[in-house]
């Protein structure tokens, strides 16, 4: 396995456990979201996810 690729995948883990200790299944949901719209090149989805993690990281502030 190249090192990049297995650089790579450490820190996508690395931020997925973050984002479930940070803000929960709600935080995953985003994540999840936000990386099958990217790949899948559809902008709703991407969108959608990309929001839901802004309402969870503006929360506090609002």
């Amino acid at each position: 396995m190249p090192v990049p690729a297995l650089v790579f995948a450490v820190l996508v883990v690395t931020v997925e456990q973050l984002a479930q200790w940070e803000y929960g299944a709600a935080g995953i949901l985003g994540l999840l979201l936000l990386t099958i719209g990217i790949r899948a090149n559809r902008p709703g989805v991407s969108s959608a996810g990309a929001v839901l993690l802004a309402l969870l990281v503006a929360r506090p502030a609002l």
